[in-house]
């Protein structure tokens, strides 16, 4: 009698699933990223003038910091589904219900990280640009925004990460990449497809983080560790009476 197949017994783990459903987990993968890479994007486009705003011309914080900060804080707090749910009556059931969201969260992370950026440029760097005739425009494409790309590029880091979890709550509208099929799965008991888009959401996420990782250390390789050298200490020459005299 021939072993019974693990989509008939329901397991959790199930080859045949991943074979039969390649087209449907791919499809879902690729949705998945679409929407996680325009979120960020569009995201970034808008927390930067936002970080801007919040800055003063010499570096410090203006009186515009505490309402861009508390706009972004306050739209963080709002639940997921709640957000949304608001977001329905304005774009219908369309993927940019999803994108609009995920954007809106993101503005924390992206705009408090470009801003702790700019801010931690040294103040002797941005005088001597300025001495050297650097203007305002000048000085924040060549000396601040380099020096601030640690911290941008850590913003950018947590709120990918963030997003591709997130995503998954799209699945209520219908557009939520691998949280549809695990919202399908679960609705339908298919513990298959549950595992196996849970799994490839992880793996997104760590890829993604991964890979920006990469990407932060290849564009500000001053902040690498350096390994200290060893330096072999060489004996002073012995001179020839006290060679003698030994």
């Amino acid at each position: 009698m021939s072993g019974q197949s693990c989509l008939t017994s329901n397991d959790w783990i199930c080859g045949e699933y991943v074979r039969s459903r390649g087209q449907e987990l791919t499809d879902a993968t690729v949705q998945h990223v679409w929407i996680t890479l325009v979120s960020v994007l569009i995201g970034l486009l808008i927390a930067f003038p936002l970080a801007l705003l919040a800055r003063d011309r010499d570096g410090r914080r203006s009186r515009f910091a505490g309402p861009v900060l508390g706009l972004t804080t306050v739209l963080y707090t709002v639940p997921s589904l709640a957000m949304f749910s608001l977001l329905l009556p304005v774009f219908g059931l369309s993927a940019a219900v999803v994108v609009t969201g995920l954007v809106l969260y993101s503005l924390t992370v992206l705009v408090r990280n470009i801003l702790a950026g700019l801010e931690a440029v040294p103040a002797e760097a941005r005088e001597a640009a300025l001495g050297m005739g650097y203007g305002r425009g000048r000085l924040l494409w060549e000396v601040e925004l380099p020096l601030a790309l640690p911290a941008l590029l850590a913003g950018v880091r947590i709120a990918t990460v963030s997003t591709v979890a997130l995503t998954t709550v799209g699945a209520i509208v219908g557009y939520g990449g691998l949280g549809t099929l695990i919202v399908d799965g679960l609705d339908s008991l298919f513990k298959a497809q549950v595992l196996t888009a849970s799994v490839i959401c992880v793996l997104l996420a760590v890829a993604a983080d991964l890979l920006l990782l990469g990407l932060q250390r290849l564009l500000t390789p001053w902040t690498r560790p350096c390994a200290p050298r060893i330096r072999t200490a060489r004996t002073a020459p012995v001179p020839a009476s006290a060679a003698k005299a030994g």
